[in-house]
Formats: structure tokens, C-alpha cells, sequence
């Protein structure tokens, strides 16, 4: 299995188009048979979000602990994306240098102080600055080769109602955890039923070629340090107007 170099070349993120998949891919964490025709603009790492213009030293950083080793990567990824009608697909293949999956006050909405990544989407996406009302979701995947029942998360809103905060239905993902022998590295694979998510809301009318949604990625990596590191990529924070514009796309072989 192959994980992502520090010298991948990096696509123009301002031009985020999500393709059209014509064949699901099989979910089994090799990302083989789908990455290529996937949305991703190269690896990131904090030397590289650090150059982005939603940086902020606060929210994005890393935990160094005295037993590490400060020449070995602490955290880099490259994330996928794709869509067909009934579906939306995420994928990571991830270099890290500690598996953290447990803390000590645990709660199963807390998959931001385990190592995990989260897709916040909104969808569709509007001119409001709103923090988690309708349209915003953010689908969290925890690097938890054991799929505990919180291991696959969604926070998600309503018109009258924010945060609200379950594990995705279990008919309505499918993912799959696998960890690199001999090291810490992992990738995640997902697969999102759309009409039993985004379909909550009442102003979500299906996947079209050609809509505007907005998108970011928040790969979280405590490393024993509770709250512990975190890497926002294409957005700022909670508030959906930081988050990077995505278009939804035709297949790349159209």
C-alpha cells in the first residue's frame, strides 16, 4: 500500500472540482481503484497549511511529546473526494508517527481528541455565515481498526435546531480503517449514503453536475496531548463561510 510523499505535486486549490464517479468503488481502504479519478491537491502537512490563507496558529499545530522522534513526520495527508447520485466518497492516505484512538474522558462525539478525520460540508451551500444549521454536516472517521460504535461520527444541523451530534446510521456509511504494517500510517476509505444524510434537510435536492457546495477537511492528531494537534485544510473553523467553494463535476474520462 502506498502513502503519500512530502514532495507530491500539488494541484491549484482554487479550482476544486469534485469528479463524477461512473463505477463505485469497492470500500476496503485501498483507494487503487478510485484515487485517480478522485478530487486531491497533493499532501499536506503544517508546513504547508501554514502558507494557506485560513491559517491559524491556534487552531492548526502539532504535539510533540519528549520520547518523539522530531526528524520523523509527525502528520502529512492526501484527501480524496468524489460524488455519483446516490453517493459521496472520502479517502486518506495518512503518514503519522503515533496511532491515537483512546483519551481519558471519553465521549462518543469527541473523535477531535482521537486521531480522525472529518469532512465538513455544506451542502448546498448558501450566502450565510452559519455555524452547523441546515445544510452543514462535517462526517468524521476515526483511525480505529476496531470500528467502535463512535468511529464513524456526524455532526450535523437543522433549520431549528445546531450540533446536533450522532454516529452516522450504520445503513447509510460504509467505511473501512487499515493501518500500514509496522508503522502507525493509515488509510481511511468512505462511502456516504446521501438521501439518509444531507437528506435530512429540507433544501437539499440531490447531487448535480455543476452545483456549488463548500467543503473542509480537519484532520485531528492528539498524540497523548488531549486536545492535542490539529491540521484544518480549506477552512478556518466551525463557521461554513471559512470553508472553501467545491464544484461537482462530470467524470474526468467523459
Amino acid at each position: 500500500m502506498l502513502y503519500p510523499s512530502l514532495h507530491s505535486i500539488a494541484q491549484d486549490v482554487s479550482s476544486m472540482n469534485i469528479p463524477f464517479l461512473k463505477t463505485q468503488p469497492i470500500i476496503d481502504g485501498d483507494l487503487s481503484d478510485w484515487k485517480a479519478d478522485a478530487y486531491s491537491d497533493g499532501t499536506w502537512d503544517l508546513s504547508r497549511v501554514k502558507k494557506a490563507e485560513w491559517y491559524d496558529p491556534k487552531r492548526n499545530k502539532l504535539t510533540r511529546q519528549k520520547e518523539e522522534d522530531t526528524t520523523s513526520i509527525d502528520l502529512a495527508g492526501d484527501y480524496y473526494m468524489a460524488w455519483d447520485y446516490d453517493y459521496l466518497y472520502f479517502g486518506a492516505t495518512v503518514i503519522d508517527n503515533k496511532n491515537d484512538v483512546t483519551e481519558s474522558n471519553h465521549e462518543p462525539k469527541r473523535w477531535y481528541y482521537k486521531d480522525a478525520i472529518a469532512w465538513f460540508l455544506e451542502f448546498p451551500q448558501d450566502t450565510l455565515p452559519e455555524k452547523f444549521m441546515d445544510g452543514d454536516h462535517a462526517f468524521a472517521f476515526i483511525a480505529d481498526t476496531t470500528y467502535p460504535d463512535y468511529g464513524a461520527w456526524w455532526r450535523h444541523g437543522t433549520a431549528d435546531k445546531p450540533y446536533i451530534e450522532q454516529a452516522i446510521p450504520k445503513d447509510a456509511v460504509t467505511y473501512n480503517v487499515q493501518m500500514q504494517e509496522g508503522s502507525s500510517n493509515y488509510t481511511i476509505e468512505a462511502r456516504i449514503d446521501v438521501a439518509k444524510t444531507l437528506g435530512v434537510n429540507k433544501s437539499f435536492k440531490g447531487l448535480k453536475e455543476g452545483e456549488k457546495h463548500s467543503m473542509m477537511v480537519v484532520h485531528c492528531d492528539p498524540d497523548g496531548g488531549e486536545y492535542g494537534g490539529h491540521l484544518l485544510i480549506h477552512g478556518a473553523g466551525d463557521l461554513d463561510s471559512t470553508w472553501s467553494e467545491i464544484v461537482l463535476v462530470g467524470s474526468k474520462h467523459d
